[in-house]
């Protein structure tokens, strides 16, 4: 059995007029990056799927290659090991490949608030038959980030496409400021079923369920290599940020985790009935 880490479980009172009737078991996977990521996720994700009983998996898949975007073998490796649905965000733009795959994949997203004039999708809903839809949304904040459309205009124009055909949806919101995610967590509290942040690497420790029924937490974290500043080798970004001054990315390739959040959502309702998160060895 993989050791859990910290769950949370909505109170009794929010479902005290119904028990739920049809639970889907939703994995979602933070910033896998490079060939250590990637690495951990091939070794783990059946055990991972087969343990939380998955219904439906999304990873983001922005740092992939080698930290800088996705080329089409690795959307390809990750759909056959079993994941539905590819979210990204800014770094994807940084390697000219990434573009070919979000003009072929309708399962490969990036950010929706881009201009329209880029490739790709910003949402999509996915079929999973017997078990319903499921609507996945992938927004880009704005603070410290390039100054792309609002993320909750953008937001709430995607909500009236997608809940015309569900209501279990999946939002990873990729940005910068821990605000803006928190506020894009109330934003949309009970209208979605999780907004769970990414692109920051590091696991914030404010995992929960909002009143309304929305799983929400500010970073999932990456799943990469941990002995490093964000996937970098340490010893890299200390010359830049002492010199301020560019100097080559390089991938780390030590003490590397899975990191991620399981959501369980009443297909019905499409709110959040339990959320955990994960962090695979555990952090010590």
């Amino acid at each position: 059995m993989i050791p859990k880490s910290i769950s949370y479980i909505l109170p009794d009172f929010f479902h005290k007029t119904k028990t739920p009737l049809a639970l889907l078991n939703i994995l979602f996977i933070g910033d896998i990056v490079g060939t250590p990521g990637y690495q951990i996720v091939e070794t783990f994700l059946k055990k991972f799927l087969d343990d939380y009983k998955i219904d439906f998996c999304v990873v983001n898949g922005e740092n992939i290659d080698n930290g800088k975007g996705m080329k089409q073998q690795d959307a390809t490796n990750l759909f056959n090991l079993g994941v539905h649905v590819i979210t990204s965000g800014n770094h994807l733009w940084e390697n000219w490949e990434s573009r070919k795959v979000l003009a072929k994949e309708k399962y490969v997203l990036r950010p929706l608030n881009y201009p329209r004039e880029n490739p790709g999708n910003g949402y999509a809903i996915y079929d999973l038959k017997e078990k319903g839809k499921v609507g996945v949304l992938n927004l880009q904040g704005r603070v410290y980030m390039s100054p792309i459309d609002c993320p909750f205009h953008t937001a709430e124009w995607a909500l009236k496409k997608i809940s015309e055909e569900t209501k279990v949806i999946l939002v990873d919101m990729h940005a910068d400021a821990t605000a803006e995610k928190v506020t894009m967590g109330w934003f949309l509290d009970g209208r979605v079923s999780a907004v769970l942040g990414t692109h920051t690497h590091i696991p914030t420790a404010d995992g929960r369920i909002l009143p309304n029924g929305t799983a929400y937490i500010t970073d999932v974290g990456m799943t990469g290599p941990y002995d490093s500043s964000l996937g970098m080798k340490k010893e890299i970004a200390i010359r830049r940020m002492i010199t301020q001054t560019a100097h080559k990315y390089e991938m780390a390739s030590n003490d590397v985790h899975l990191c991620g959040a399981f959501v369980q959502v009443d297909s019905e309702t499409g709110k959040a009935v339990k959320f955990e998160q994960i962090q695979f060895p555990k952090f010590v």
